[in-house]
C-alpha cells in the first residue's frame, strides 16, 4: 500500500478546498447567508486537515529509532485522529452554533443569485476532488463495496478525504437548497435550517471518523482476507505441518507485524529449520506485501494423536 495515492488524493482536495475558502467567504461577504458561512469555514477546516494529513504522512516516514523500534508509521493514524476532531469542534460546532443564531434572528439575504452561483462553481470543484480521491481508493477497495472499505481500509487518509469531499458536496447541496428555498419562500429561515442540517451533517462524519481512528491507533490486525492468505503461506510451507497460534498487527498503513508458531517436521536439523523459516517468511510477503515485520517461532507438533477405539459387536 504505497502512500503516493493518498497523497495525490489530498493535494487535490487541499487545492479544491482552499480555492472553493475564497469563494465561499467572498459570497458571504455579499450576501450575508448563515449556510454560506457555515459551508466557508467548513472548507477552511477540510483545507487545514488535508495540511494534517501531509504532515502525518511527513512525520510517519521517520526512520525507526531506540525510543519507536518499529518505526512512526502509526503517526498518519494520530493525525486523521485529529483531523476528526478538527471537524467536529470547528467545522459542525461552528455551524451549529451560526444555524440556531440565523433560526433565531433570521437575516434576509441580499444578492442571494451571487451565493448561488458561488455554490454552483464550489460544487464542480469539489467534485474534482471527489473523484480524484475515488480513483486513488478504487485499488485498495477492489471488488468489495465502498461501506466496507471504509470500514476496514488500514489507510487512514484516503477515507477521511472521501467522507469529507462526500460531506462537503451534500453540504453544498444542503446550503444550495437553504438559499434556493430562502428566495423562493421569502423566508430566510431556510438559511438557518440548512445550516443546522450541515452541522449534523459534520458532526456524523466526525464521529464515524473518530470512532475508526481510534481503532488503528490501539492497533488493528490483518483483514480477514489477508489473515486466510498468511495462514495458507505458511501451512503451504515445506516442512510446516501445522500453524499452531499467529498474532497480526498493522504497524502503520503500510507495515504490518507478524508474529507466529509453527510445528515443523521432526528430527529436522538446525539448517533445515533456518531453511524452513526463510521459506516461510517469503511466501508471507509474496502472499500479503504489508507484512514486512516477521517473527516466526518453531516448535514441534504436540497434537495428541487419538486413539482407535474397537466398536463392539
Amino acid at each position: 500500500m504505497s502512500s503516493s495515492g493518498s497523497t495525490r488524493a489530498i493535494i487535490a482536495a487541499l487545492t479544491a478546498n482552499a480555492g472553493i475558502a475564497v469563494a465561499k467567504f467572498t459570497g458571504y461577504v455579499i450576501t450575508g447567508s448563515a449556510a454560506m458561512l457555515a459551508e466557508a469555514v467548513h472548507s477552511v477546516v477540510d483545507t487545514s486537515n488535508q495540511a494534517l494529513l501531509l504532515f502525518g504522512q511527513r512525520a510517519a516516514a521517520k526512520a525507526p529509532d531506540a525510543l519507536h523500534p518499529f518505526g512512526h508509521g502509526r503517526s498518519r493514524y494520530f493525525w486523521s485522529f485529529v483531523v476528526a476532531l478538527v471537524l467536529f469542534s470547528l467545522g459542525s460546532m461552528f455551524a451549529l452554533y451560526e444555524g440556531y443564531e440565523k433560526v433565531r434572528h433570521p437575516v434576509e439575504l441580499s444578492s442571494p443569485v451571487v451565493a448561488v452561483a458561488i455554490l454552483v462553481v464550489a460544487i464542480g470543484l469539489e467534485t474534482y476532488s471527489f473523484r480524484t480521491a475515488v480513483k486513488e481508493s478504487r485499488p485498495l477497495k477492489g471488488p468489495g463495496s465502498w461501506w466496507r472499505f471504509l470500514r476496514t481500509s488500514r489507510n487512514p487518509e484516503l477515507p477521511v478525504v472521501l467522507l469529507e469531499d462526500t460531506a462537503a458536496l451534500i453540504g453544498l447541496v444542503l446550503a444550495l437548497a437553504g438559499v434556493g428555498l430562502s428566495m423562493l419562500t421569502g423566508n430566510p429561515v431556510w438559511d438557518g435550517v440548512s445550516t443546522l442540517g450541515i452541522s449534523a451533517l459534520l458532526g456524523a462524519v466526525a464521529v464515524f471518523l473518530m470512532v475508526e481512528m481510534h481503532s488503528l491507533l490501539i492497533g488493528e490486525g490483518a483483514t480477514a482476507a489477508e489473515d486466510h492468505a498468511i495462514r495458507a503461506a505458511l501451512e503451504g510451507t515445506e516442512n510446516v505441518t501445522r500453524l499452531i497460534h499467529i498474532r497480526t498487527q498493522y504497524l502503520g498503513p503500510d507495515e504490518m507485524l507478524v508474529g507466529a508458531k509453527i510445528a515443523l517436521v521432526p528430527r529436522l536439523d538446525l539448517a533445515g529449520v533456518a531453511a524452513t523459516i526463510d521459506a516461510a517468511e517469503a511466501n508471507i510477503r509474496a502472499a500479503v506485501p504489508a507484512a514486512l515485520v516477521i517473527y516466526l517461532e518453531p516448535d514441534l507438533d504436540r497434537t495428541p494423536v487419538p486413539h482407535s477405539v474397537e466398536q463392539k459387536g
